[in-house]
């Protein structure tokens, strides 16, 4: 026994001595080079991923008005490299508390009025953005909050120069950013779409972001930003209070982790939708051998988990802090073969003969991936909703407010901006938070980690399938970002896709199989991901084509 006893602590020592494996460059991609930039620098100064992660978020908020900012809110999923701690931090909206289930229904016919639910004051929730970067700082960082957040000072105060992108999502929202004074001041010009090279800055989102540098939490949700805040909102019509500020609170959530051949995805949990819609497509995939399919066959059989996983979505899926939700029996393999049980290989299945609801997301959020060579790890998605969110800005705030409470099911069956439809599980209740898609992810086997994610709305969980079945086959985080995308989200009943997704033939022969096929009219999403080679310590990082973004490895 006592030779047993010095056996087991020299093992023990020898763990303990083994050198922890550690990624040779730090990475950052994201949908913006200064974004990029000021995550690199806050690494460079000393700050590790989370204060990187708190940089980018910010940074992003002054650049990319029409994807995210300190009106809107996020998901930040971690990955702790010093204990292995994986979390993540749930920044979402959360309705106020005046809120009522049947707030956007006319009284009279009980139609859902869209245009409240999109545009103006009354469809803003709660932010919970500030709220994260001083979670994310506090508890996780090495820099002070100031620090992290000096580069989006200076940008807010220097300004951006105005893309194609930005002019064309600027068009799109054009009557709504022109009807609040102040939102037209910053992002227009004349009342008009400003012209490519414009430079935008914004100096009362500068004095914001000060404020919340100085005084963390109570620089934007207590005190005299609050106050502006709450009274621009109830000037315009919306529904806030100073306590729906002061009580909101940043959860953190154990991610979802799904087994999937021999791959760990570790992905968001409620209230996004996404790592338990991943967990069902996953699971019924894994039933499959999808290598030995021909191209049609795997595209349609993937297409029919979609139809699946967003259908238990649409039905179940809720702010798990208000609704039971079955989680468990969700994730369990054993549902997964129950879906697949009527599931043929040689025809679609109608949405309509699925159980559950009868009923007849784009560029407008943001995602970021950050490795630091420690081997911590973040993975975020940020949004304000629809391009541009509400479109209002609360005068003397620069801060440009969501429009999140069209994530909830404003009246079960009526789908919101995206499509989506949902039941009373994600109903609107006072304090509840959304359901999202937003899906930060992770992927990890013996030999590799993996970083990714989207903006896209209702096609993040799809795009993010896809980009799952591609690593699988043990492809670069160049091939994930980049490989053509389909979508079926169970209703409306179709295969939306990018123009050149799918060749003539293989349209026929799904056609053939009863799908009914949609060209988008343009390419979709705008991923980021960084693949760390454990084996060899190699990062590689790549943002997607589609976009603007730039990956940057160090």
């Amino acid at each position: 026994m006592r030779w047993l006893i010095i056996l087991l602590s020299l093992v023990f020592l020898m763990a303990c001595s083994t050198p922890q494996l550690r990624p040779q460059a730090q990475a950052v991609a994201n949908t913006h080079p200064a974004a990029s930039q000021a995550g690199l620098d806050i690494l460079n100064q000393g700050g590790n991923a989370f204060d990187a992660a708190v940089a980018v978020s910010a940074a992003l908020a002054v650049v990319e008005p029409f994807g995210s900012g300190l009106g809107g809110g996020g998901f930040w999923l971690l990955h702790r490299a010093s204990d292995g701690r994986q979390v993540m931090i749930d920044g979402r909206e959360v309705a106020p508390g005046a809120a009522q289930r049947d707030m956007y229904l006319d009284p009279v016919t009980g139609q859902a009025n869209k245009v409240a639910s999109v545009n103006g004051a009354l469809a803003a929730g709660i932010p919970g953005l500030p709220a994260a970067l001083v979670h994310l700082s506090e508890q996780y960082g090495e820099l002070s909050l100031a620090d992290s957040l000096r580069p989006a000072i200076r940008l807010a105060k220097n300004g951006f120069l105005v893309n194609e992108h930005y002019r064309r999502l600027a068009r799109f929202r054009l009557p709504v950013l022109a009807s609040s004074e102040p939102a037209r001041s910053i992002f227009l010009r004349e009342g008009l779409v400003p012209e490519l090279g414009t430079r935008i800055s914004q100096q009362d989102l500068a004095t914001s972001l000060e404020s919340l540098a100085r005084d963390g939490f109570s620089g934007f949700y207590r005190g005299e930003l609050a106050d502006k805040l709450v009274s621009g909102v109830q000037q315009a019509g919306g529904i806030w209070d100073k306590q729906d500020l002061a009580n909101y609170r940043v959860k953190e959530r154990e991610p979802v982790v799904i087994d999937y051949n021999g791959m760990r995805v570790i992905s968001a949990a409620l209230p996004s939708s996404g790592g338990l819609v991943l967990s069902i497509a996953l699971n019924i995939l894994e039933q499959y051998d999808l290598a030995a399919m021909d191209e049609a066959t795997r595209v349609h059989l993937v297409v029919e988990a979609m139809r699946r996983a967003y259908q238990a979505r649409a039905q179940y899926m809720g702010d798990a802090d208000f609704v039971s939700v079955p989680t468990e029996k969700l994730s369990h393999k054993s549902y997964a073969r129950a879906l697949a049980e009527n599931l043929n290989l040689k025809a679609a299945m109608p949405s309509q003969q699925l159980t559950g609801l009868n009923a007849s997301e784009g560029h407008d959020t943001t995602h970021f991936s950050v490795l630091d060579k420690a081997g911590n790890r973040v993975a975020a998605t940020l949004s304000i909703n629809y391009p541009f969110g509400s479109g209002f800005v609360p005068p003397g705030t620069g801060v440009l407010l969501n429009d999140e409470m069209d994530d909830f099911s404003i009246k079960p069956g009526t789908p919101n901006v995206y499509g989506l439809v949902g039941g009373l599980a994600n109903a609107i209740q006072p304090n509840k938070r959304m359901l999202s898609s937003m899906s930060p992810t992770f992927i990890e086997t013996d030999g590799s980690v993996g970083l990714l994610g989207t903006p896209g709305g209702s096609r993040i969980i799809s795009m993010l399938l896809l980009a799952i079945l591609e690593a699988e086959k043990g492809a670069q985080a160049s091939s994930w970002v980049a490989l053509p995308r389909y979508h079926h989200q169970y209703l409306p009943d179709v295969v939306q896709h990018e123009p050149e997704a799918l060749s003539d033939e293989l349209k026929a022969e799904l056609t053939a199989k009863g799908h009914k096929l949609e060209s988008v009219g343009r390419t979709y999403g705008n991923m980021h991901a960084i693949l760390w080679d454990k084996k060899n310590g190699r990062v590689t990082a790549a943002s997607d084509p589609r976009g603007r973004g730039m990956a940057l490895v160090e």
